[in-house]
């Protein structure tokens, strides 16, 4: 645990004036160049609430930064719940163990709660962090990386079967298409989180981050209707072999289709480019359909698998009652929760018509922590597994299978972005 806070370190929000030596901070946190440029500080001040920018201040100087931005998290039935994101999490080398982020996320915690969001969300640098607070890991990624000489597909390949078409696009054009095409896509994924305006224009070079920046390539998937239905980003680089042969590869900075039409026609795009020996996929579904789209399998190999989107539950009964469920039935669940909001006793009904959550007496079913409900809720971890961890207490036999067939989904959750 950490120790707590020594009283000269002031834990507030920070001023307009302050802003730019809160950036300052995140930047050495990250272990990333303190300097900053003054458009970037701009736009993300632009893009910041300071009722939700912390900074922990020891005489004077910036020692920690914690923000918070709303964000809508999508769920199991296409529900979207308004939920608090948290990201530009630092405390100086200088001032660990001192109880600083703590008293930052418990701040924004109650502030989230009083705001009407439901839950917290955080992509986490570190796994042993954030459990303590009430966060488990509820979506997970993978990365491939694919030979395209082995993938199988037809190298003369121009156009899908299915009579539409891939089109190159400029960045203008991408982020007038990009925005329609996830917006179609964001309801059918549990896990998927909302892109506001500053994230296109991130995406395409309208706005830009410190630090190099290399324009991608768009391609957009229509359907034999012309409707988009379907958007790629990709960078390539330029390697040549001694023999002077191209040895490129690229790598995916997005990939959304609507449908897996549109998915096998963008991948096999991307896959079939002309001098494109490897291909990166960036960070998908852990079960996405794409090594299946190749003859061979085998040409696309896992380098990256790992958690990804955390989530913190604030208001159980809402969270509850906002998704769907996978059968028809009722569950009593005993949420511990040492920082307080989720704590409680819950009676959980659901039904083809929707579901019910009220606090309740009956005798739990099952007994479980914070983090564990909220790994279960998206539908990527299963009741039974967190049995065998002891991490779940079956109060009544057979309560984790019923759980399991309440929670479970069709396909897992997946989260495309960083933030």
């Amino acid at each position: 645990m950490s120790a707590p806070a020594t009283p000269d370190i002031e834990v507030r929000t920070v001023t307009e004036a302050e802003f730019a030596d809160w950036l300052k901070a995140v930047q050495v946190g990250f272990l990333r160049p303190p300097v900053v440029s003054e458009q970037y500080t701009r736009d993300l001040r632009a893009n910041s609430d300071l009722d939700r920018v912390q900074a922990g201040f020891d005489g004077g100087r910036c020692v920690a930064t914690f923000r918070s931005f709303a964000q809508e998290l999508t769920v199991p039935g296409g529900s979207a719940l308004p939920v608090s994101a948290i990201s530009a999490v630092t405390v100086s080398p200088t001032h660990r163990r001192r109880g600083l982020l703590t008293r930052m996320m418990a701040a924004d915690l109650s502030a989230a709660r009083e705001r009407g969001e439901v839950a917290s969300t955080l992509i986490a640098a570190e796994y042993p962090i954030y459990g303590r607070y009430g966060y488990g890991p509820a979506t997970w990624l993978t990365e491939w990386e694919i030979d395209t000489a082995r993938t199988g597909l037809d190298p003369n390949w121009s156009r899908p079967a299915d009579g539409g078409r891939v089109d190159l696009v400029d960045p203008a054009e991408a982020a007038k298409l990009g925005p329609e095409v996830f917006e179609q896509f964001r309801p059918t994924r549990a896990g998927a989180i909302s892109r506001d305006r500053r994230w296109w224009d991130l995406a395409t070079g309208a706005s830009r981050r410190d630090g190099p920046w290399t324009e991608p390539f768009f391609a957009v998937y229509r359907t034999a209707d012309g409707d988009p239905a379907g958007i790629v980003a990709y960078t390539a680089d330029e390697r040549w072999s001694d023999a002077k042969l191209p040895e490129n590869a690229a790598t995916v900075k997005g990939l959304i289709g609507l449908t897996p039409q549109a998915d096998r026609a963008l991948w096999h795009y991307v896959c079939s480019i002309d001098w494109i020996r490897t291909v990166r996929t960036g960070y998908r579904a852990p079960d996405d359909l794409l090594p299946q789209y190749f003859p061979n399998p085998r040409a696309a190999r896992i380098v990256t698998h790992a958690d990804f989107l955390w989530l913190r539950l604030l208001d159980v009964v809402r969270v509850l009652e906002a998704r769907t469920y996978a059968a028809e039935g009722a569950l009593v669940l005993e949420v511990i929760d040492d920082s307080g909001p989720a704590a409680g006793r819950y009676l959980l009904e659901a039904s083809g018509t929707g579901a019910r959550c009220t606090p309740t007496t009956r005798s739990a079913e099952l007994t479980l922590n914070a983090k564990e409900l909220a790994s279960l809720y998206l539908g990527d971890e299963s009741v039974a597994r967190l049995l065998a961890l002891g991490r779940v207490t079956e109060e009544r036999s057979g309560a984790a299978a019923r759980a399991d067939a309440l929670f479970r989904t069709e396909g897992r959750p997946w989260c495309p972005d960083m933030f």
